[in-house]
């Protein structure tokens, strides 16, 4: 249990912000030590607050926090203090969809309290490659964590060997990630992932090894993105997420054509 004065600084990221009243936040912290966390930011929204620049989406940030009075919610710790850690540059761009997406998937699949360090650790080498804004690279990175938070969270079935039967699966031929059976042989469709390609992914996994994973989730993006999105999508019991739909409208409104000048209107 959290203690009532100033606990111990832990390593954290913000995943969600909401305003609380004119000077205040409440936020989804993700620290290393404690897990997914909601804190009470008193006075973050001030001008003059040493909170207000660093509670920020994607920086890892220092925090130190105490159970909330008797007459606060008990489930809503209280930030006591937060100073920036370092770490990479603010996302920008397309790479800023890609962040959310990470803290929305986080936000739904992951219990409050429940300590991922694994998973801590995997999010804070993610975000470099999704700032590199290069795609083979931000594709293979948001693969690989995915298949790391479904690791963690008991989601992800042992991807060396046949789900039903236990056989360990062949190299020379094709499978496919099923949300509702695992790991099985591939008969048709999209999806299909190489055994050698599984048996490697799975041995990056047990050697916690997530650059090796990310050089593995490159060689069949096609057919990750397909199952893995399916077994999100699954687990999470929606069909979409926000995230991704924010980033389709973004998108088909770049790729809008400008409307024609009216006759009051001339062109430029």
């Amino acid at each position: 249990m959290t203690p009532r004065g100033r606990g111990v600084p832990s390593p954290a990221f913000v995943l969600h912000r909401y305003d609380w009243s004119e000077t205040s936040l409440i936020l989804d912290l993700f620290t290393r030590d404690q897990g997914r966390v909601t804190v009470a930011a008193k006075g973050a929204k001030r001008p003059y607050s040493q909170l207000r620049p660093v509670l920020l989406p994607f920086q890892r940030i220092q925090v130190s926090m105490s159970r909330p009075k008797s007459d606060e919610p008990a489930d809503v710790l209280t930030l006591r203090g937060a100073e920036w850690a370092g770490g990479a540059p603010m996302l920008g761009g397309a790479a800023l969809f890609s962040g959310f997406y990470l803290n929305e998937l986080m936000m739904k699949l992951l219990a409050r309290g429940d300590a991922h360090p694994v998973l801590f650790d995997a999010y804070t080498a993610t975000l470099p490659a999704l700032a590199a804004e290069h795609d083979t690279l931000t594709q293979a990175a948001l693969r690989a964590f995915e298949i790391v938070l479904l690791r963690e969270t008991g989601l992800l079935p042992q991807l060396d060997a046949l789900t039903v039967t236990q056989q360990p699966l062949q190299a020379e031929r094709h499978y496919v990630l099923r949300p509702e059976v695992g790991i099985a042989l591939h008969a048709q469709g999209d999806g299909s992932l190489s055994g050698a390609l599984l048996q490697q992914m799975q041995q990056a996994l047990d050697e916690g090894d997530l650059r090796s994973l990310q050089i593995a989730c490159a060689q069949g993006l096609a057919g990750l993105k397909t199952s893995l999105r399916q077994t999100l999508h699954y687990h999470l019991g929606s069909a979409r997420l926000r995230t991704r739909d924010v980033m389709i409208a973004s998108q088909q409104l770049m790729e809008r054509p400008p409307a024609a000048p009216t006759e009051s209107e001339p062109a430029p």
